[in-house]
């Protein structure tokens, strides 16, 4: 049997493109920002940065910073019923 292929990145060519004037350099403020404990936060993904990106499925899912780990934060999220843990660095998260 062959591998299956695939990943959090699988068939995200079109999804995760940025339009054409955001391409570059991230600001720096967007990578160092802050936030607060209990604060409600809506994940939308950057894609010029990899590292602690959420999963494709929470785009424009609102939250609340649960604890800060490391560099990222904790998100708690309820997806229909569920609640879920989503874990994702400050520059693919937006204050509400």
């Amino acid at each position: 049997m062959t591998q299956r292929t695939g990943g959090s990145r699988y068939k995200t060519r079109n999804k995760l493109q940025k339009k054409a004037r955001d391409r570059g350099k991230l600001p720096i403020n967007k990578i160092l920002r802050t936030f607060n404990i209990g604060e409600k936060v809506r994940i939308l993904q950057e894609s010029g940065q990899h590292s602690a990106m959420p999963h494709p499925r929470f785009k424009n899912s609102v939250g609340t910073i649960k604890k800060k780990q490391g560099m990222a934060y904790l998100i708690q999220l309820k997806d229909f019923k569920k609640i879920k843990h989503v874990l994702a660095k400050a520059v693919h998260l937006r204050k509400l």
